[in-house]
């Protein structure tokens, strides 16, 4: 068989492939893909780039690249107020974008999606706008012990402004959110539960549906953070049925500096406006202000245009593709890979949860993360080392720090073997040392 053909078997993928979506014999042509992306053509000191950093960011395709390039060269302009021919064209693409962003999480109108910098902003957004103007001190948050600082820390603000009192959900040594425990922890003060789809540090895919439903039987407003699960899962808002949903663009192989948060039509008028200016307003005297509907409401300013037409590229790139079939793909490398990493000496996976994205993290004994990602650069493999902006669940399972392999759908098992190897010759030199 061809080397960049890769037989996915009978491949599954728990908690976002449904049984049944692929045939026995799916083949994914990884190499048809990889041509798709021009950066993969790069070395990295003499070595070809391996970009195993997709949970930082991931890579664009040309068919992005071109879209931003078409767009500076022949529709460039601010949209939605001028008369002249580049203003409509620029409107078109960008609402075009939004309903684009609309059909690909499955929300229910196109004024649900609102524009915004990224995931962080987008929760930052709901903070500061429905935390500000509905919680009371005394009221509850609750988040879970595998959030990202970016869903933490708007809380933590959130919570000083208002009186509010912050709860986390925890897990076991696994990194498995404890079901019962956040059940238990539910109560008629509870007024916001914050959670991750997937967890950056660990890969922890956590069971959203679930959560939503029982934080709405409490009485409490959801909010999902999917800047790690949209690049990886299907997402059905219909079905998940949260009242915010929150994604950055440069997760799912589109520009930086664009995100989408999703303000359900149910939450309108408990979310006021979070900043102000042009676009978002209907009517200003200087004594008061009439705002527009959602979505230009939470839209102060000139957006980033360009880059939300590039998302829009990159979301319809990974139409054609196939989530499901991506999903599929990067279940396989994941299984690949594990079981031969926990097998080289020295090595500690952390966070083995049951149900898991494309994401390992890992310390090496006798080696601080930063120097094992030193030495991957070195034959070209780029992994995040660090504490991913994650450090309570890093804490609770026991480190500071790790390496962070991520995989995406244009990475292959042979690239593993080459990661693989390196891992195993820095685990070798440290049972050579006396």
């Amino acid at each position: 068989p061809r080397d960049d053909l890769f037989d996915l078997g009978d491949a599954r993928r728990s908690g976002g492939l449904p049984a049944g979506t692929l045939g026995s014999r799916e083949v994914f042509d990884v190499g048809s893909i990889r041509k798709d992306f021009p950066i993969l053509s790069e070395q990295v000191h003499g070595r070809p780039l391996i970009w195993f950093d997709n949970a930082a960011t991931t890579q664009k395709p040309q068919a992005v690249i071109d879209r931003l390039a078409y767009f500076y060269a022949h529709e460039n302009s601010n949209i939605h107020r001028a008369a002249h021919e580049l203003a409509a064209r620029a409107t078109d693409a960008y609402e075009d974008a939004r309903e684009t962003v609309r059909d690909f999480l499955g929300a229910g109108r196109s004024e649900e999606i609102v524009f915004v910098r990224g995931a962080t902003e987008g929760i930052n957004l709901v903070a500061q706008s429905w935390g500000r103007a509905n919680l009371r001190a005394g009221d509850e948050i609750l988040i879970t012990n595998l959030e990202h600082h970016a869903n933490i820390v708007p809380w933590q603000i959130v919570a000083q402004q208002t009186g509010a009192v912050l709860k986390v959900a925890p897990v076991d040594d696994r990194g498995n959110l404890l079901l019962d425990a956040f059940t238990a922890l539910l109560d008629p003060r509870t007024k916001l539960v914050a959670a991750t789809q997937v967890a950056n540090a660990t890969g922890t895919v956590n069971p959203v549906q679930t959560l939503t439903a029982l934080a709405h039987r409490a009485g409490a407003r959801v909010l999902i953070d999917g800047a790690q699960s949209v690049p990886h899962l299907g997402v059905d808002l219909q079905s998940l049925d949260a009242d915010f949903f929150v994604f950055s663009g440069h997760k799912v192989f589109g520009p930086t500096g664009i995100g989408a948060v999703f303000i359900s039509e149910r939450v309108w008028e408990e979310t006021p406006a979070w900043q102000g200016g042009g676009n978002m307003i209907a009517d200003v005297t200087i004594e008061r202000s009439i705002y527009q509907g959602p979505p230009n409401k939470y839209e102060a300013g000139t957006g980033n245009i360009a880059d939300a037409v590039g998302l829009a590229a990159a979301l319809r790139y990974v139409n054609e593709v196939g989530i499901e079939r991506i999903a599929a793909y990067e279940h396989s490398l994941l299984e690949y890979a594990t079981p031969k990493l926990a097998a080289i000496p020295g090595v500690r996976l952390i966070g083995t949860a049951t149900d898991k994205a494309s994401v390992l993290s890992f310390v090496l004994a006798g080696h601080e993360p930063e120097t094992v990602g030193t030495a991957l650069n070195e034959r070209g493999i780029a992994v995040r080392a660090g504490h991913h902006c994650a450090q309570p669940i890093l804490r609770r399972l026991g480190v500071e720090k790790t390496v962070r392999p991520s995989f995406a759908f244009y990475n292959t098992a042979e690239e593993i073997d080459v990661f693989l190897d390196a891992v195993h010759d820095l685990s070798e030199q440290t049972a050579a040392t006396p």
